[in-house]
């Protein structure tokens, strides 16, 4: 309960004492480079790679004659936008993005920057923490759109070349009965996601304390709660917006 009540006392700093919008306006841009940007590849090679798996896998196991092809594409959809693309996105974000954020204020707290920023009579943690926030919430949920589809795209090529599915059968199958809500709870998920993961990891790293292994506990530290922040937030959505 004291670490809860001092991570909420961490956010209510972000808000107070802040610089001007020029200068936060430079930060984000920064922000929204070092994580959307510099994550594309990971997240694309996972998400293209996640969505041939899952097609083969799903056509392995629907091997009942009364089933029509089509059902694999389907359940690669809904699979893909409901789950695969926020969540399995969320934790590799958490593993990239979340540690570097957690390794870079700690670092930066043991070398005294911090202390020297407050010391300049700058709020510290809305100057460091605010920008990745939201940097964080503008660029997960493009990361999560781009890992739908390219998750899409991989279930496709690897239907047609193995010859499981046929292309008009997959194209058929992502465009039947199609819940638009999906893509809208997704999209919630993946602010949520990004709000927790950026929030969890710059309030592990900001209080860092020690020195060097300190700072690479405090990054494991943040992985692992964003992980477990993200999957009972998950489910949490899951109860509140599907019932």
């Amino acid at each position: 309960m004291e670490t809860l009540g001092k991570y909420f006392i961490f956010l209510s700093r972000l808000f107070v004492n802040r610089e001007t919008f020029g200068t936060y306006f430079k930060l984000v841009v920064d922000e929204c480079i070092t994580i959307g940007i510099n994550s594309l590849f990971l997240v694309s090679l996972v998400s293209f790679f996640m969505g041939a798996v899952t097609t083969i896998q799903t056509a392995y196991n629907l091997i009942s004659p009364l089933i029509p092809d089509y059902v694999i594409s389907l359940v690669v959809r809904d699979m893909t936008i409901l789950e695969l693309a926020p969540t399995i996105i969320g934790v590799i974000y958490a593993g990239k993005v979340g540690s570097s954020m957690a390794s870079g204020l700690g670092t930066m707290r043991i070398s005294e920057q911090i202390d020297a920023l407050e010391v300049m009579g700058i709020n510290s943690a809305s100057y460091l923490v605010l920008p990745k926030v939201i940097g964080s919430l503008l660029m997960y949920p493009l990361l999560v759109i781009l890992a739908g589809l390219l998750s899409m795209l991989g279930g496709y090529l690897a239907g047609t070349f193995t010859g499981v599915i046929s292309p008009t059968e997959y194209v058929y199958g992502i465009r039947f009965d199609f819940n638009e809500y999906m893509v809208t709870f997704a999209i919630i998920k993946s602010f949520v996601f990004a709000f927790l993961v950026a929030s969890i990891s710059a309030f592990k790293g900001y209080y860092t304390t020690g020195g060097a292994v300190e700072v690479g506990k405090a990054s494991t530290a943040a992985v692992t709660q964003s992980v477990i922040a993200i999957l009972t937030a998950d489910y949490l959505l899951a109860q509140l917006l599907l019932q």
